[in-house]
C-alpha cells in the first residue's frame, strides 16, 4: 500500500486499541484517504461505539460477480467482522448510463428491464461472502427515479469541466480525438451524489474508481455533509494476465462457474500471477506466500501449489469434494480425456465456418486468433483434429474443445 508507513512512522498518535483494527483496514489495500481524517474517525468510532458507515457501489450491467469483484468483497468481509456497518449501493439507476471506459466508445446504454435481471443474482452471490442479514442494502434509483431537470442542473454546478476531464479515461480519449459525450460526466456525479444520501464514512472501491470516489467526498462537503475517506483496492487482472478482469475482455472466472470451469480457468493463470490470487482472493499475508516459494524445488512444486490455490477456491464457493472431482476431471482432461460433465450451447446460423464457429461460442476473442488456434492443432471436433481453416460445420451435435481444458457441446442448427 502507498502510505502504510505513514500511517506508523509519521508523527499519528495511534492508540494501541485501534492499531489492530487499522492493520486489517490497510493489509492489501492500495491506498487509504484521508488518513489523518480517517484515524480520528476511527479513533471516535470505537470510544463511542458507533460502527462506521461503508459504503460499495456495484452496477449491475452483468448478470454475475466474478474474482475480481472478490478482491473489494472480501476486505468487507474483514471490516464487516470487525462491527462496521457494510452499506452496498446497487446502481440500478446509474448502471442505465454505465460508468465511463477507457475504450474509444461509449458504454452502451442498458434498459431498465436488463437492469433488473441482472440485479436478480447479485444477492444470493453478495452472501456467498458476507452476512446479508447485517448489510444494508439500497438501490440508487430509490432518490433518483424523484430527480427531475432542475436537480441535476444543481447537482452538476458544483463540478468543473475542466476537473471532470482530468480523470484518466476522459483525458485519454481527448488526446487520441475519441468523443465524449455529455451523459458520461453524469455518472461520476450521480456515484457521488449516493455518498450525500447514505452518509457514508468510508467508501470502498478499486484503485481505478479513486477519481469518482473524490468526487464522492467533494460533493459530500458541497452539500453540507462530512467528507467520507476513501481506500482503494488493487486491480486484478484476469487471465489474460494483462488486462483488468472482466466480462468485456472475456478474461474472468465468475463466482458461480461450475466446479470444474472454475478449476480449470484458476489452472490457466500464470505462474507469476498466482502468488496474487492467493493474496487477494485467499487473503495470504506476505509471510506466508514468502514460505511458499521458498518451499519451490523443482518445477513440478510451483503446478503443486497452483493446485492448492485452485482447491481451496473451489471449496470456498462449492465444497471439498467437488473440488476434488473438479481436480480429477482436470487431471484426465491434461491425458486427453473428456470431462463428464460439459456445457450445453445452443446455436443458429449452419452451415457455420470453424473460425466464425469458435468466435460465436466465445472460444477465441476474434477469427484470426481461432485461425491460430487451428494452425497450432489446438482445435477439435469429437476429439478429432481440425486441420481445415475454412472447414464449414453443418447441423448436428458434437463436442468442440479448444486447448486441453476448453470443452462444450455444441447443438447447431440452421
Amino acid at each position: 500500500m502507498k502510505n502504510f508507513k505513514k500511517i506508523f512512522t509519521k508523527n499519528l498518535l495511534i492508540p494501541d486499541f485501534i492499531k489492530d483494527s487499522l492493520k486489517i483496514f490497510i493489509q492489501n489495500s492500495k491506498e487509504l484517504l484521508k488518513i489523518n481524517n480517517f484515524v480520528n474517525q476511527l479513533i471516535f468510532s470505537y470510544k463511542k461505539k458507533i460502527p462506521l458507515r461503508i459504503k460499495f457501489g456495484c452496477d449491475p450491467t452483468s448478470p454475475n460477480l466474478h474474482f475480481g469483484h472478490l478482491v473489494v468483497l472480501n476486505k468487507l468481509y474483514q471490516l464487516q467482522n470487525l462491527g462496521h456497518k457494510i452499506i452496498i449501493v446497487i446502481g440500478d439507476f446509474s448502471a442505465r448510463i454505465g460508468d465511463p471506459t477507457k475504450c474509444n466508445v461509449t458504454r452502451p446504454f442498458l434498459s431498465k428491464e436488463q437492469v433488473i435481471e441482472n440485479s436478480k443474482n447479485y444477492f444470493s452471490q453478495i452472501g456467498l461472502i458476507l452476512d446479508l442479514d447485517k448489510i444494508e442494502i439500497r438501490y440508487n434509483s430509490e432518490w433518483f427515479n424523484n430527480f427531475n431537470i432542475q436537480d441535476i442542473i444543481k447537482l452538476t454546478s458544483y463540478y468543473t469541466v475542466a476537473r471532470m476531464i482530468e480523470r484518466d479515461d476522459f483525458s485519454k480519449r481527448l488526446k487520441l480525438g475519441f468523443p465524449i459525450f455529455m451523459h458520461e460526466f453524469l455518472y461520476p456525479l450521480f456515484q457521488g451524489y449516493d455518498s450525500i444520501i447514505l452518509k457514508s464514512h468510508l467508501e470502498i472501491g478499486g484503485s481505478d474508481q479513486k477519481f469518482n470516489l473524490l468526487i464522492a467526498r467533494n460533493l459530500q462537503k458541497n452539500f453540507g455533509g462530512v467528507p467520507q475517506n476513501i481506500l482503494t483496492m488493487p486491480i486484478l487482472e484476469g487471465l489474460d494476465g494483462v488486462h483488468k478482469m472482466s466480462k468485456s475482455k472475456k478474461n474472468f472466472i465468475n463466482i458461480v462457474d461450475d466446479s470444474y470451469k472454475m478449476f480449470s480457468k484458476i489452472m490457466s493463470i500464470s505462474d507469476k500471477m498466482m502468488w496474487k490470487y492467493y493474496k487477494l482472493l485467499l487473503l495470504y499475508s506476505k509471510k506466508k506466500i514468502s514460505s511458499l516459494k521458498k518451499s519451490i524445488v523443482i518445477g513440478s512444486d510451483l503446478k503443486k501449489i497452483k493446485i492448492s490455490l485452485a482447491l481451496k477456491l473451489v471449496t470456498k464457493f462449492h465444497s471439498l469434494n467437488k473440488a476434488k472431482k473438479a481436480l480429477f476431471d482436470f487431471i484426465n482432461c491434461c491425458k486427453g480425456g473428456v470431462p463428464k460433465k460439459i456445457d450445453i450451447f445452443y446455436l443458429s446460423g449452419a452451415p457455420l465456418l470453424i473460425g466464425n464457429l469458435l468466435k460465436k461460442v466465445n472460444f477465441c476473442f476474434s477469427f484470426s486468433e481461432a485461425l491460430r488456434m487451428i494452425m497450432q492443432k489446438g482445435v477439435r471436433i469429437n476429439g478429432n483434429i481440425v486441420t481445415d481453416k475454412f472447414l464449414k460445420i453443418n447441423s448436428g451435435i458434437f463436442i468442440l474443445q479448444v486447448g486441453k481444458r476448453k470443452f462444450l457441446k455444441i447443438h447447431l442448427i440452421k
